[in-house]
This record gives structure tokens, sequence and C-alpha cells, in this order.
């Protein structure tokens, strides 16, 4: 039995034309993203790319364009035989629900879009700025984190890799940090054009709201598990990914650690799903010897199907 790791991007993966490819050549693809409002459908495919980065519009895009290019590759995926499990980061987990079946497209674009509203008003309502960090042990970066909290919220957003780590919060406090990390030896910095200082503390007031959201949606018990980001397990209970997705929004993102434990479970081949080949880049440097694919459009699909028969 072959075992397949699904992997499913979270915001900034967006370009302008996502899923346009697969739109109109597959039909399955089409009556989603035809789904859609039709003021967002537009704003996939056409832009402005200032609107589309705009988190309440592109949480549900991503989303979306995401589950459209899963089904088309579910179709064509002709083997059977397949233990599969997924995980996606931040607002990929969502994806990654999706696929195993917690919850329909509806359900799921519905929960999405309430969640890129809240942390669009918290981001408004808390401003902050992320930065990735690059070359310097996730110890000294949580310790520097630490060093700063007099000035403000200084936290760790993401463990992305063994060599990238991203920190969150408000300005002040993530400028302080930064000017101590690269006194520290840190390899390079890079601020990232995001809209607000999401998985930090400053994200409460979302995390609040969504847990209200959950109250409207019924999850199911799925036809496998997904490695959530708050603690990097395997999870297959509904109520508990509820839970998890409520703390998720304001706690770090524990990818690195996500994607070690899937590996030490025996997975060897690994699909990026959905816009771009930012997880496949962070596989590379968690474990570059593993099989990753990636689907995104026509010819990435072929490529993945082609390969995950040989």
């Amino acid at each position: 039995m072959s075992k397949i790791a699904l992997m499913f991007p979270g915001q900034g993966s967006q370009k302008i034309g996502m899923g346009k490819d697969f739109y109109d050549k597959y039909p399955k693809a089409k009556i989603i993203l035809d789904s859609l409002e039709k003021d967002l459908k537009k704003i996939i495919f056409e832009g402005p790319k200032n609107i589309l980065s705009l988190t309440k519009y592109t949480q549900p895009a991503i989303f979306a364009v995401s589950i459209a290019a899963f089904e088309v590759f579910k179709d064509l995926l002709r083997d059977s035989n397949i233990d599969f499990i997924a995980v996606g980061h931040s607002l990929g987990e969502y994806s990654a629900l999706y696929s195993a079946g917690f919850f329909g497209f509806k359900d799921g674009l519905s929960m999405v879009t309430a969640r890129g509203e809240f942390v669009q008003k918290a981001s408004e309502n808390n401003p902050g700025i992320m930065a990735a960090v690059f070359g310097i042990e996730k110890s000294i970066i949580e310790d520097v984190c630490r060093q700063v909290s007099d000035t403000g919220v200084c936290e760790v957003a993401n463990f992305n890799s063994p060599e990238q780590v991203v920190i969150t919060g408000t300005i002040s406090a993530v400028n302080k940090a930064i000017e101590l990390l690269r006194i520290y030896g840190a390899k390079k910095i890079v601020i990232l054009n995001v809209s607000g200082p999401f998985h930090s503390s400053l994200m409460s007031m979302a995390s609040d709201r969504m847990a209200l959201e959950f109250g409207k949606h019924n999850f199911n018990f799925p036809s496998f598990g997904v490695y959530t980001n708050y603690d990097a397990m395997l999870t297959s209970d509904p109520f508990t990914v509820k839970e998890k997705l409520v703390k998720q929004i304001k706690s770090s993102v524990k990818w690195s650690d996500s994607i070690q434990n899937i590996i030490a479970a025996g997975y060897d081949k690994f699909v990026e799903i959905g816009p771009g080949k930012v997880l496949s880049g962070f596989l590379k440097k968690i474990d570059n010897s593993k099989k990753i694919f990636n689907v995104e459009d026509s010819i990435s699909l072929k490529k993945t199907l082609e390969g995950l028969t040989k």
C-alpha cells in the first residue's frame, strides 16, 4: 500500500489566475469555483493583486482553489490502494480537513470566509508585522522574543523548517527582536508582506469569534487523519479538531514537527495541492530524501500522477 501525505498551502501562496487552468479543463473544478461569489471568482482570476492580498479575500480564495485542485487530483488518481494522511499550513489546515472528510465544501468555505474576516479585523485592531528568520537556532529566537516582551508582543508564528522560523507581534517588539537576532548571528531576516501579526496572542479576538463560528457547523468523523498545526499530532476526532482550530489562530504553527512526525510514521511521498510550492521548499529543508510532487495546474497534475504510479 502506498503511503501518501497531502500538503495544503496557506496565506502567501496566492497569485492572480490561480486555478484558472483547472477551471477551464475540468468540470469538477469549474463547479467548485462557479459556486463562489462572482466578485471573489473575478478577484482570483483577474486581481488586482492588492485586493487578492486582503486577508478576507485571500483565505477563501486559496481554500477554494486548493479544493478544486484536490477534487481533480482525487478523480484522476486511479490507485485506490493508498494510505492517506493530510496536513495544511495555517489556513491550509482547513483544506486538509476537507480532504479527509471532516466537513463539506459549503461548510469549509463558510468557516474560512469567517476566519478571513475575523483575522483581518483583529489585524486592524492590533496592527503588527511578521518576519522570517533564517540560520539561527529556534531556542535563541524564542529567548529573544522573551527578552523584548517589555517592548510589546513578540512571539513565534511558524516553525517552518530547521532553517526558518517566523516571528510575529507588535511593530516595536518585532523590530527590537530583529536587531537582537542580527547581533546573535541570524544569517538572514525578511519582513513578510502580510496584513497583520498572524499566529500571535494579538489574534485572540479572532480565535474567540471562530469558537462561536464552529458552533454553527457539524464536523464528521474523517476517512483519514490530519496532523494539526497546534500540536503537530495526528487527529481524527472532530470535537478535538474544533478545539485545536480555535487555538491555532493565536498559536505557533508547528510545521517542521508535523512533517517530521509524518516521516516517522512511514510516509515518503508528499503531494502539495494548491497554488505554489512553498511547502515543498520547506520539506526539502526538513528532509530532502523524500519524493515531492505538486498539483496546481494540469501540467503539474500530469507529472504528479505519472510520478505516483512509478
